[in-house]
């Protein structure tokens, strides 16, 4: 009658919990600390979108959109891109900005994280 009742059960044991519950945490820890810099990327971008939305900068200069995206990523305190180093190009009648820059996370001692980011407000 035991081995039948032994057959049945079925369960975690005490060592695939704790493996279970450290695999967690590092997926947290890593989220914890991309998270940041994926932020700050996604608010460039929409930084970028909303100067190329603007309609005054339909006539702008280079200079101008530079500056007036260099305004807006100070309120979102974005501190991996600034306004000389967008690459800033016309299409048909619609201005494309575009930028691109690395990020190194510490992770743990020596590991380190390389993340390439690239945005664009084309289409």
């Amino acid at each position: 009658m035991s081995e039948r009742t032994m057959k049945k059960q079925r369960g975690l044991t005490l060592m695939g919990l704790l493996a279970a519950c450290v695999a967690i945490a590092m997926v947290a820890v890593l989220g914890i600390k991309v998270f940041p810099d994926v932020q700050e990327y996604l608010a460039a971008l929409k930084s970028a979108k909303a100067v190329v939305a603007d309609p005054a900068s339909k006539g702008a200069s280079v200079a101008d959109i530079r500056h007036s995206f260099d305004k807006r990523i100070s309120i979102d305190n974005v501190k991996a891109v600034h306004g000389a180093d967008l690459d800033i190009t016309k299409e048909g009648n619609d201005i494309v900005i575009a930028f691109a820059y690395t990020t190194k996370i510490p992770l743990y001692g020596p590991v380190s994280l390389t993340i390439d980011f690239e945005g664009s407000t084309a289409q």
